[in-house]
């Protein structure tokens, strides 16, 4: 007979086992979890700090932005406003100096105008001396060593009529009056009024303007015009009036008129000789300067060239409406191509019982 066996006191089954395998592996679960847990808390709070940290920098970051930009617009707005003011400085810079080169133009000017000015005063100066040695000379011998007192009351030196009640100078301004040839009448039109004041033709012809004027007799009285296209009185205020030649204030307005004109235009002997038919009293004597026969009529003419045989004409038709019995004494300064010229003036002395000359270089 078998014994039975006795089961033991203590006895684990398979799924106790189980059990108390799962149960630590839950409490390990439950542990890590735990730490997990408290761990994720701790990241989630120092991130949420950052978080916070990060958008008070953007919203500081915003805020210097606006700043930038506010700080910005006002920059462009002063360079807009330099960008104006560059622009006027330079425009003004520009303006002082097209001003500085006019002022120095003007310098150079007058420059010349006091040049032109102190050498005229010398010769005033050396004329003064010749006149007063002359006057000296006159006062102790009772006569002018070079002058003839005989029938016309004639210079002796020059043949030239000086005499007479109301003496009428009439004075060529044209552009030929620049010069002796056409070349050069040409190339002095393209300069300034300055230079052409200065040409030798034009300076001898206002010299012996003031010749004329400085020889007539103390008891004569004078008009004083010039002409090219027009002419045009030379007395100022008293243009329809005769002037004294001892009235000193007058005549120095005449002789300094005439130093400001420029020659220019053609010219009109027909415009000229109307003077001596309309002046009320006419004149008794006639002086007249020019350098050739007429380029015009009594009206001004559109034709560029005119030809010998038309200038012929205008200066016939001038002379015609001359008044009779009153002598024209011409000073004539040749100008090339104009052979005519010095026989019309030549008959024009003899037809009027004036006088006709044609002076050298270094004349008066």
């Amino acid at each position: 007979m078998r014994k039975k066996k006795i089961p033991p006191t203590f006895n684990l089954s398979f799924l106790d086992i189980m059990f108390c395998g799962f149960g630590a592996v839950i409490l390990l679960v439950l542990l890590i979890n735990a730490n997990t847990i408290s761990s994720r808390k701790q990241v989630h709070t120092d991130l949420r700090a950052d978080v916070v940290r990060l958008e008070l920098e953007v919203k500081t970051g915003r805020d210097y932005l606006v700043q930038i930009r506010n700080s910005l617009e006002v920059r462009e707005q002063d360079i807009s406003t330099a960008n104006g003011k560059s622009s006027e400085v330079l425009a003004q810079i520009s303006r002082i100096k097209e001003e500085l080169a006019d002022l120095k133009l003007q310098t150079l000017a007058r420059k010349e105008h006091v040049n032109s000015l102190k050498s005229d005063l010398k010769t005033l100066e050396k004329e003064n001396k010749r006149l007063g040695s002359e006057l000296q000379v006159q006062q102790d011998k009772g006569a002018k060593v070079r002058r003839f007192e005989g029938e016309g009351n004639r210079q002796y030196l020059t043949g030239l009529k000086l005499g007479g009640k109301r003496v009428l100078l009439l004075i060529d301004s044209s552009a030929s009056m620049l010069d002796r040839t056409i070349v050069n009448v040409i190339r002095r039109k393209n300069m300034d009024e300055s230079t052409m004041r200065k040409s030798p033709k034009w300076r001898k012809a206002v010299q012996t303007a003031e010749w004329l004027i400085a020889n007539l007799p103390p008891d004569s009285r004078i008009q004083v015009f010039d002409f090219n296209t027009k002419a045009a009185s030379l007395s100022g205020n008293n243009q329809e009036s005769w002037v004294q030649v001892t009235d000193s204030s007058a005549v120095n307005d005449i002789v300094n008129n005439l130093h400001t004109r420029v020659p220019g235009g053609g010219t009109s002997l027909h415009n000229a000789f109307s003077l001596a038919r309309n002046l009320i009293p006419r004149p008794d004597n006639i002086l007249l300067i020019t350098d050739g026969l007429p380029t015009q009529g009594a009206g001004v003419s559109r034709k560029k060239t005119v030809s010998g045989k038309q200038r012929l004409n205008y200066f016939e038709k001038a002379v015609d409406i001359l008044p009779h019995r009153i002598p024209v004494n011409t000073i004539l300064f040749p100008m090339e191509g104009d052979p005519m010229a010095a026989v019309m003036f030549w008959k024009l002395a003899v037809d009027s019982g004036g006088s006709f000359l044609t002076p050298t270089r270094d004349w008066p």
